[in-house]
């Protein structure tokens, strides 16, 4: 059985870490970079669907607008000659017939127009023949105008024509006599058909649909159409019954209450008359680019990731065997790293490096004639950590405390020492006590924040509890041990006060 190879000491694992740190950033950029120019093109494809949507919804409603609007015009100048020139005798009733099949004629969206008198007997219409004995005083628009003064255009639902069989769009005035009183109305009727043509007319994905709705959600006319869904209504659906009471115009991605399918709706009111168009595409067809784009992106990143697998693989194999090559050169200096500045358990600086700042902080104190605060920190109850939850456990502590403790000071120029076991320093050039004291508390609250467990504590958390000395003599510098011991006694006072709190002091040190 062949020999395997001996684990590699820790030492020889940095340069795998790096390399493993550096497979893991290139390959979460590349996901995340996909991930964010998939979410920007899904987003910048629904908001161009949103735009498209309401334009097609504007040109809608002003074609709806300005169809009823001609035949309404035409409508306004019935009412009038009825009124003023009126329809008895036979060579009025001709003259008004030629003009309204002329209208007729005009127009493409008319299917007819109509006078009634007040009983709904048909007096003139742009018909070649009136049916006999023909009456439509039992129309809805007949009914309104005889039971209503009201003067003003009334639109009502789709019907089908007595004379012709069409589904038919009403439109009508009431006619009034010179005393002001019900004489009749008159009345447009506007093709079905011609809206169903021109609604086909425009270019939509198979479930896309453009439907013409009353103010109260009846449906006059639907693409794709359905002869079945006219005269229906969608009042209960959200454009009608949430967006419309507050917005006359808007793009909502809703579900249809007709079919279940998800689109893209923009809806908008028709200003002159009480009608709503509505013009939806599917969330399907919309997002179907996007999806095919996606697609050919994740294949894409996928070979990439793949590649980069590969090439981190040979690279980390690459750093082993470098690594075993090098391991007799890092025995040779593993007494130069015995004596760096730095401690191997929480990456603070050590007493080495204390040694060698501490006095130059002082001088620099004095040259300048500013305070130098020093704080040491001791967490509460260590021994009976480690008696808990074992030696590994304490040195987790440890360093998370230690990491807690740098992300407390604010400057650069502030040094974080493991001054020993569970022990740490730190300096703080030109500092009030004040100052030394927020930061000695805000240091408590970050470890205390850590929430890491202690039985064995009275707090039932990791604590720690500092001594804050500031030495403010400008004159006889002290030695530096004899900072470190008056950092040391506040920290005792800290202790003996109760722990898991800040003592300060400012007295000079002996």
């Amino acid at each position: 059985m062949p020999e395997s190879c001996p684990p590699l000491p820790p030492a020889q694992r940095s340069p795998v870490t790096v390399a493993l740190m550096l497979i893991v950033i290139v390959v979460s950029s590349l996901v995340g970079l996909d991930i964010w120019q998939s979410w920007t093109s899904r987003h910048q494809a629904l908001l161009m669907a949103q735009a498209n949507a309401s334009n097609m919804a504007r040109s809608l409603a002003e074609h709806a607008g300005h169809t009823f609007e001609e035949a309404d015009t035409v409508l306004v100048g019935m009412v009038e000659r009825a009124q003023v020139d009126g329809t008895q005798g036979e060579l009025q009733r001709l003259r008004l017939h030629r003009l309204m099949k002329r209208l007729t004629g005009s127009l493409e969206q008319l299917h007819g127009l109509f006078i009634y008198d007040r009983d709904g007997r048909w007096v003139v219409s742009s018909n070649e023949a009136n049916p006999p004995n023909a009456n439509n005083a039992d129309r809805d628009y007949f009914i309104y105008h005889r039971t209503h003064a009201d003067l003003g255009a009334h639109l009502g639902p789709v019907i089908r024509s007595r004379s012709t069989g069409d589904l038919i769009i009403t439109l009508s005035r009431r006619i009034n006599d010179a005393e002001g009183r019900f004489s009749g109305v008159a009345l447009a009727t506007l093709k079905v058909e011609y809206f169903k043509r021109f609604y086909e007319s425009y270019s939509l994905d198979p479930d896309g649909v453009i439907s013409l709705v009353m103010a109260d959600g009846t449906v006059l006319i639907r693409r794709p159409y359905d002869e079945k869904l006219i005269g229906t209504s969608i009042a209960k659906g959200v454009v009608f019954s949430q967006l419309l009471p507050h917005a006359s115009a808007g793009t909502r991605m809703l579900p249809s209450v007709v079919d279940g399918v998800e689109r893209l709706y923009s809806y908008r009111a028709v200003t002159q008359y009480p009608l709503v168009v509505l013009a939806a595409e599917s969330k399907t067809f919309l997002l179907a680019s996007w999806r095919a784009n996606m697609l050919r992106t994740a294949i894409v990143i996928l070979l990439l990731l793949s590649a980069t697998g590969i090439f981190g693989a040979m690279l980390i194999r690459q750093i082993r065997q470098t690594a075993r090559t090098e391991a007799e050169l890092r025995e040779a200096h593993a007494a130069l790293e015995l004596m760096a500045l730095q401690d191997s358990l929480t990456g603070l600086a050590n007493r080495r490096h204390l040694d060698q700042a501490l006095p130059m902080e002082i001088g620099r104190a004095r040259r300048n004639g500013r305070p130098l605060g020093v704080i040491m920190l001791d967490i509460d109850h260590f021994k009976a950590y480690n008696d808990i939850y074992g030696h590994p456990g304490g040195d987790a502590c440890i360093r998370d405390v230690g990491q807690a403790v740098v992300a407390s000071v604010g400057r650069a120029g502030d040094l974080v020492v493991r001054y020993g076991g569970e022990e740490l320093l730190v300096l703080l050039p030109e500092c009030e006590l004040a100052g030394a004291v927020r930061v000695a508390e805000r240091m408590v609250e970050a470890v205390r924040g850590l929430n890491i467990p202690h039985t064995g504590s009275p707090y039932g958390v990791v604590t720690v509890s500092a001594g804050a000395y500031v030495w403010l003599d400008r004159e006889l510098p002290p030695r530096p041990q004899a900072l470190v011991e008056a950092a040391d006694a506040a920290l005792y006072r800290a202790k003996a006060q109760g722990r898991n709190q800040v003592y300060p002091a400012c007295a000079q040190p002996a």
